[in-house]
C-alpha cells in the first residue's frame, strides 16, 4: 500500500525541514520529496496532512520490561534486593496468561503515548514456555507498535519457577521464537539475562545463537555491585572481563546499565564494537549509582536508551530519558559539555536502532514509517526563531507529553490527539483494573 504523508516539517537529521512529504509503501519510506510534486507525480495516491505539525522519527525504547508496568507503585523506595523480592517475585508468579498479554498492551500503549514507536522488551515469564510470549507480541500487534522481544534466557534457581529454563530448553524455545519472528513488526533475540541470573553456559548458548541468526545479543550487567562483588568472589575478575573470557564479547554483544565496569572494561567494549543501553531514570531511581557516560562515548561504544520496567521507573518515555543523560551526566562531572543535546537525541534514536538491528530511528528511505507528530505551539516546545534553531534543544530538554499531537508506526497512525486509535484507552486501563484486582486477591 502506498500513501503520502504530509507534514508542516520533518526532522531530517538535526534539521526541521519544510516543505516537504514522504512517500510510504508497505510501511517504509521509500521516498522525501518536496510538496510540488505530490500533485504532479502522486496525484493519484491517498494523502495524509498533519498540517501544521512537525513529525520526527519515532523514539526506540531499546530496554523494557512491560510486565512490570502491572507493578508500578509497589514496593517504592526500597533497597534493590528488597524492591525485586517484594515486587517481581512476589507478584509475577502469579500472572495468568491474560494478565501478561494485559500488562504488555499497558506499558506497550501508554509509551507509545509518549512517542515510542519501536521497543525491545526483556521478557523472562516463561510460565507458559512460548505462550508467554506469543501474548507480548499480541499485545504489541493489538497496540500496533514494532517489538523486538529480547527472549531472557534465565536459570538461576533463586528466582521463581516460571522465569526458569535449562539451557537446553531455553536454546530450543529461542531458537523456534526467533525462527518464526525475524523482523518487520516482530524480532526475537536472545537475553541471557545477567551474570547473577544465568549460568556461563547459558551465556554462551545465548551468544551462540546471535552467532547463528547474526543477532544482537542483550545482558544485564554490572547494575548492582553487589552483582561485580558476586562475579569476582567466583571467577576472580570484574563482569566484563569474565565475559570476553567466555568470548562473547563483541560486536553482537549490547551490555544494560554498565553502572560498575571500570575503565578498562567500557574501552574494551569499544574495542569490540559492543553497545550499552543505558537506563538513567530507572538506575535513579533504583539507587544503583551513574552510568560513566563519558567514558562510554570517548571509548566508541554505541549507546542506546530504555526505559526499563515501570516499576524501576515509574514513567516509561524515551523523551525523559534523553533529557535525562544529557543532565544528569552534566551533574556528575560538573560539566555542561559531557552529554549534549545532539548525543542525547542519537541515543534515543539512531543508537538505539543500532543495539537492535532495525532500519528505525531516522526519516531517510529505506527506513521505517515512524513518526512523533510534534505541536510546535504547545507551550514546552516554545520559544521557537523562525529558523527554528531552538527545536531539537527544545525537544530534548523541555518536550511534555502535551506536545505529541499524534504517532505513526509503520505509516499507520496509532495515537491521534492523545488517544489510542487501534484500541480504546477505556478498554486498557479496565483491563489494567481486573488485572490487578486478581492480583492483589491472589
Amino acid at each position: 500500500m502506498k500513501k503520502i504523508i504530509k507534514a508542516k516539517g520533518f526532522l531530517i537529521g538535526e534539521t526541521v525541514e519544510k516543505d516537504k512529504a514522504v512517500l510510504v509503501e508497505d510501511g517504509l519510506i521509500s521516498d522525501i520529496i518536496s510538496i510540488d510534486e505530490i500533485e504532479k507525480e502522486y496525484g493519484s495516491l491517498k494523502v495524509e496532512d498533519f498540517g501544521d505539525l512537525v513529525l520526527v522519527p519515532g523514539t526506540v525504547n531499546a530496554h523494557n520490561h512491560c510486565f512490570q508496568s502491572l507493578l508500578r507503585g509497589i514496593a517504592a523506595d526500597r533497597p534493590f534486593l528488597e524492591w525485586r523480592d517484594k515486587t517481581l517475585y512476589a507478584y509475577s508468579p502469579k500472572m495468568r496468561l491474560q494478565d501478561i498479554y494485559t500488562g504488555a498492551l499497558f506499558a506497550f500503549t501508554e509509551m507509545m503515548k509518549c512517542g515510542a514507536t519501536t521497543v525491545s522488551d526483556f521478557f523472562y515469564l516463561h510460565q507458559f514456555g512460548t505462550e508467554s510470549d506469543e501474548a507480548i507480541v499480541q499485545a504489541a500487534r493489538d497496540a500496533g507498535i514494532r517489538l523486538v522481544i529480547a527472549r531472557t534466557m534465565y536459570d538461576w534457581d533463586g528466582a521463581p519457577e516460571g522465569y526458569r529454563e535449562t539451557v537446553t530448553d531455553a536454546y530450543e524455545n529461542t531458537k523456534k521464537m526467533m525462527e518464526k519472528y525475524t523482523g518487520g513488526m516482530a524480532k526475537v533475540i536472545p537475553a541471557p539475562h545477567s551474570l547473577h541470573a544465568a549460568s556461563p553456559d547459558m551465556v554462551r548458548t545465548g551468544h551462540r545463537l546471535a552467532l547463528e541468526f547474526d543477532s544482537p545479543m542483550h545482558i544485564h550487567v554490572a547494575e548492582e555491585p553487589f552483582e561485580v562483588k558476586q562475579v569476582v568472589k567466583e571467577h576472580g575478575t570484574t563482569p566484563l572481563r569474565y565475559l570476553d573470557e567466555l568470548g562473547v564479547v563483541d560486536s553482537h554483544m549490547a551490555i544494560i546499565h554498565g553502572v560498575w565496569l571500570d575503565g578498562e572494561e567500557i574501552e574494551l567494549l569499544g574495542k569490540r564494537k559492543g553497545s550499552l543501553i543505558y537506563c538513567p531514570s530507572s538506575n535513579m531511581f533504583l539507587a544503583d549509582g551513574i552510568t560513566d557516560i563519558p567514558k562510554y562515548l570517548s571509548s566508541g561504544v554505541n549507546i542506546a536508551l530504555g526505559s526499563d520496567g515501570a516499576c524501576g521507573n515509574n514513567r516509561i518515555s524515551v523523551f525523559e530519558e534523553m533529557r535525562m543523560v544529557a543532565i544528569l551526566q552534566k551533574a556528575k562531572t560538573l560539566d555542561a559539555l559531557s552529554v549534549n543535546f545532539h548525543d542525547a537525541y542519537k541515543m534515543g534514536m539512531a543508537n538505539a536502532a543500532k543495539a537492535l538491528d532495525l532500519p528505525v530511528g531516522k526519516i531517510e528511505k529505506g527506513y521505517t514509517a515512524d513518526f512523533v507528530a510534534i505541536n510546535c505551539k504547545d507551550f514546552s516546545m516554545q520559544p521557537l526563531s523562525r529558523k527554528g534553531n531552538q527545536f531539537l534543544p527544545n525537544l530534548i530538554y523541555s518536550l511534555q507529553p502535551t506536545a505529541i499531537a499524534a504517532v505513526i508506526v509503520n505509516g499507520e497512525t496509532t495515537v491521534k490527539d492523545g488517544k489510542l486509535t487501534r484500541v480504546s484507552d477505556e478498554s486498557v486501563l479496565k483491563q489494567v483494573a481486573e488485572t490487578m484486582e486478581y492480583l492483589e486477591e491472589g
